[in-house]
């Protein structure tokens, strides 16, 4: 849940995609490419049944003519796996009713997207999944979008997340508010605080509230947040992880950060309870804590909260610790203060004894199990990234994928032992697609210090041969290039262009230690520049295959500020660079992005009261030292780091006569998400790559 973190987003891919054959299978040798990627299924959300039997999960594929992604439900039986079963066409968020006997999704009616209910015939006789589930219907019919929904432990309520103006009595004003805003001809907005607009988004005035319903019949939902000035969940990342029952249905408990009129320079979110009839108005349990708590969960028992939390206001990448509060005495206790990690969201086992949850850790993301008495973590699935899972009795359902494979469902018993893959969609694209080997190594960076990174060779290697050299920095930037599948920063998608890729996880990134994440915060262009360096000239003394004059350097996000950073302090090794939604310059930075906290932890506090920390690793005060070719790539709809900081940075590089380009997407944010964008995005970036690296005289 950590924006800057999440905006590590690049698309990186190569290769023309034709609308008319973009749907079909390559089945001959070939390297990997951006038809590849951009048509690959994304199996994500795993549910596991009540009895561990069968798999409830999500599929994205790729309609290429239409340039969008549909999503879709399957279903599997883990005991006698068959083919996946395809159960709703269009919908997500598929949730087991607590006796297994049905399941709750969201999919689309009358153009809204409402919760429907669906029965599950489990003693069908083997006869096929295929007639396991019988029509679904409706059970939510308000006029506006379901954000997200959870059951209750019996199974007979909902909560419900909606976009409302809290001064509407109920949902249908908001409906009639926003059907009467169409109809105006006036088209202007008086704002009186922030945010104005956020991620991608303009405000409106509406805020996400929380509502309980009935979960068998279209009923009056009752609002439970009231009172509230905040978003539930939270924008523009939050899921259904933060709110949740307790296990006698009577109690609810949801994370929300209070919004007034501090909410762009603050990340104090509590902790709050409701009485589940709405009866009375939410109490905050977190007050004490000025910092960001999430992601409640309490224990089988119903004796214990269980919660993440972070100890420093302001940021957004401090550690989460797992915090438990005992709701009898109210007294509070950190179950594992000496695991250097941040958790993400909690799962707990039956019988309330082991909390799971995942993090990043030395280049990977696994699946850890914590002793709730004594602390202990214990690495259950490693080797790649766990993205979803579903904890049962006996079984843990999951997600995982790495650098050579996108996310697939697999099977572990709640050790981590017997690790099973149980589906296999993108076999035939993977089966003759190449990808590129990769090793990680580990140097002395700043201070003497450990830094890891990786290489990743690229496809039809061969020894004793060089290759030019795609040189990735990862954004953030408190976050990391690990072992793991991405449709945005694909390392395979250089390596099927004949590039070499190297990547250094520099002090900043995450998964290191808290104290490793810290050490940027304040020295942007410090120690992780130096860490670069030496991560670069260590490469390229331990794989030889690395051709150190034909390489480029490219990064997003505070990858692409790097960029703009090194083109004034590094370029000597450079034939080119790329950059994506950099910062280029870091004093109007502070009063054009929305996240201010994010701002002022960075560079210790407001740009008008220390001005100088603003200044001390500006890029645009070292223009007069650029020399590089560049590529710029910055889109209309990033509120994030916005497009000005794109467009200033490409007038630097015309006025002063550097070969440059700059690719503008009108609308996207600060990722390329829609497929046909994506494919503009690779052939640009391949071209330039190619263009710069080509060997002299070719």
């Amino acid at each position: 849940m950590k924006p800057l973190l999440a905006a590590l987003a690049l698309a990186l891919a190569s290769g023309p995609v034709l609308a008319a054959d973009a749907d079909a299978v390559d089945t001959s040798p070939h390297p990997f490419s951006i038809r590849d990627l951009v048509m690959m299924d994304r199996v994500g959300d795993p549910q596991l049944s009540p009895d561990g039997r069968y798999a409830l999960f999500t599929l994205r594929s790729t309609d290429y003519a239409a340039n969008k992604g549909s999503t879709a439900i399957y279903l599997v039986d883990l005991d006698k796996p068959p083919q996946p079963v395809k159960v709703v066409e269009k919908g997500s968020s598929p949730r087991w009713a607590p006796d297994g006997h049905s399941i709750y999704y969201v999919a689309p009616k009358d153009g809204t997207a409402q919760v429907f209910h669906r029965a599950f015939d489990a003693g069908n006789g083997g006869k096929g999944l295929a007639l396991a589930l019988r029509n679904g219907d409706a059970v939510t019919d308000a006029p506006l979008d379901v954000n997200a929904f959870k059951l209750s432990p019996d199974g007979a309520k909902l909560l419900l997340s909606y976009d409302v103006f809290t001064d509407c009595p109920d949902l249908a004003c908001t409906k009639e508010r926003l059907d009467g805003r169409e109809k105006d001809k006036a088209t202007g907005t008086v704002y009186d605080k922030l945010f104005v607009r956020h991620w991608d988004t303009w405000a409106d005035g509406r805020r996400s509230q929380l509502y309980i319903a009935d979960a068998r019949t279209a009923s009056q939902p009752v609002l439970l947040s009231r009172g509230i000035d905040g978003d539930v969940p939270s924008k523009p990342f939050g899921g259904d992880d933060e709110f949740s029952f307790s296990p006698d249905g009577k109690t609810v408990f949801f994370d929300v950060r209070i919004a007034g009129k501090t909410e762009p320079w603050s990340t104090n979110f509590d902790v709050y309870s409701v009485p589940a009839d709405g009866s009375a108005a939410p109490a905050n349990l977190t007050a004490d804590n000025p910092a960001w708590d999430a992601n409640p969960l309490v224990s089988p028992d119903g004796k214990t909260l269980f919660y993440t939390a972070m100890k420093e206001p302001g940021s957004e990448a401090d550690r989460f610790g797992i915090m438990a509060l005992d709701l009898a005495t109210g007294t509070k206790r950190e179950v594992a203060p000496s695991w250097d990690r941040t958790a993400g969201a909690l799962q707990i086992s039956a019988d309330g004894k082991t909390l799971y949850t995942t993090a990043d850790d030395n280049g990977q993301h696994p699946l850890f199990a914590v002793d709730v008495a004594t602390g202990k973590v214990t690495t259950l699935v490693t080797d790649g990234s766990v993205a979803g899972y579903s904890v049962g009795k006996s079984k843990i359902l999951l997600t995982r994928d790495d650098l050579k494979r996108p996310a697939d469902i697999y099977t572990a018993d709640v050790k981590g032992k017997g690790l099973k893959q149980i589906t296999h969609f993108n076999a035939k694209r993977l089966k003759n697609a190449q990808v590129g080997d990769f090793e990680f190594f580990t140097f002395k960076g700043w201070n003497n210090e450990s830094v890891q990174g990786y290489v990743v060779k690229p496809v039809g290697f061969k020894k004793g041969q060089t290759y030019p050299v795609a040189f990735i920095i990862h954004g953030g930037p408190q976050g990391a290039m690990t072992n793991s599948w991405s449709y945005r920063w694909n390392a395979q998608t250089y390596a099927g262009q004949g590039f070499a890729v190297v990547t250094v996880n520099f002090h900043g990134s995450t998964g290191y230690g808290q104290a490793f994440t810290d050490a940027i915060s304040g020295d942007w262009g410090g120690k992780p520049l130096e860490d670069l360096k030496l991560g670069w000239s260590s490469a390229l003394s331990k794989y030889k295959f690395l051709d150190g004059d034909r390489a480029c350097a490219l990064g997003a996000s505070y990858g692409g500020y790097m960029v703009y950073w090194i083109a004034g302090n590094w370029n000597q090794p450079w034939k080119c660079l790329v950059d994506h939604d950099g910062v280029f310059d870091a004093r109007s930075m502070y009063y054009e992005t929305e996240e201010l906290w994010f701002e002022e932890k960075e560079n210790g506090g407001t740009q008008f009261d220390h001005p100088e920390n603003y200044e001390r690793f500006n890029p645009v005060n070292h223009v007069k030292d650029w020399r590089v070719p560049m590529l710029i790539i910055h889109s209309g709809k990033d509120f994030r780091i916005p497009d000005t900081q794109g467009m200033g940075a490409f007038t630097a590089l015309q006025r002063r006569g550097i070969p440059s380009k700059l690719l503008h997407f009108p609308d996207e944010n600060h990722w390329v998400l829609k497929p046909q964008n994506s494919v503009q995005w690779h052939e640009t970036v391949n071209a330039w790559l190619k263009e710069w690296t080509a060997p002299q005289g070719k």
